[in-house]
């Protein structure tokens, strides 16, 4: 008798699980991917490097990732030609970042029931957040091309090879949610597109004066991204249905 009674509780069990299949999500997750990145600082010349980070996920809901990122990459720029900087300046910087962020996915906020058209757009998202980013710059100091003219000897650039400055990221993109058996997003693949705005002189390692150089914006720089995500941890419903599998 006792193992019709724990057989009848378990069918319960899995049919309560199947009503509710479409609506559950996982809590957390884990990820990483790589960026096609590129500096936007007073150097003339910019160069192209990749990036790579890990992420550590809490999703407040399936629409609402929060995330803390750790990245490490390369910004570049600069040259002895006129072509690649006016002042002979160049910098090579091997930066390490620790970034907080959100993105809001466009499902969070609109009813896609039954409209094929929203539930395709539901996982475009916008995000920002804050971080920081320690620099690690090699910096040519020295310059025969630099003002005021003329001079004796070389011009020293002012600047700090080491230094962290805050940032926030602006953050667009797409997330590709790839499903289980129970209808529940497992996986993710996520493009994007990301504008850092570090607010210090530390990443080109220069700080010129504004007198002689034209330095009237901060440092940035903007990464093409790719990221790999895994979700695990506590199931929790949402309040809509997250995939139509009907």
């Amino acid at each position: 008798m006792k193992k019709y009674i724990l057989f009848f509780i378990t069918a319960l069990a899995a049919l309560a699980v199947k009503a509710q299949s479409g609506y559950n999500y996982q809590e957390f997750g884990i990820g990483g991917g790589a960026s096609y990145e590129r500096g936007y600082t007073n150097i003339t010349q910019q160069d192209n490097h990749a990036a790579f980070n890990i992420n550590f996920i809490y999703n407040y809901n399936p629409y609402l990732p929060v995330e803390a990122e750790v990245q490490i990459g390369q910004l570049s720029g600069g040259g002895p030609l006129p072509s690649q900087d006016p002042y002979g300046r160049k910098y090579f910087n091997n930066y390490k970042a620790l970034i907080f962020h959100a993105d809001y996915q466009l499902g969070a906020g609109i009813d896609y029931s039954n409209n094929w058209f929203l539930t395709i757009v539901k996982d475009f998202y916008l995000g920002t957040g804050f971080g920081f980013i320690s620099n690690a710059n090699t910096v040519t100091r020295y310059s025969i091309y630099a003002p005021p003219y003329p001079q004796q000897g070389y011009y020293k650039f002012p600047g700090n090879d080491n230094s962290v400055d805050l940032m926030v990221p602006l953050r667009f993109g797409y997330e590709f949610k790839i499903y289980d058996s129970y209808n529940e997003p497992s996986f993710a693949i996520d493009l994007g597109y990301v504008h850092n705005i570090a607010f210090g002189e530390g990443l080109d390692g220069y700080n010129d004066p504004q007198s002689k150089f034209k330095n009237n914006a901060p440092d940035q720089y903007r990464q093409i991204t790719i990221n790999f995500k895994y979700y695990f941890g506590n199931v929790t419903s949402y309040n809509k249905l997250i995939r139509d599998f009907r």
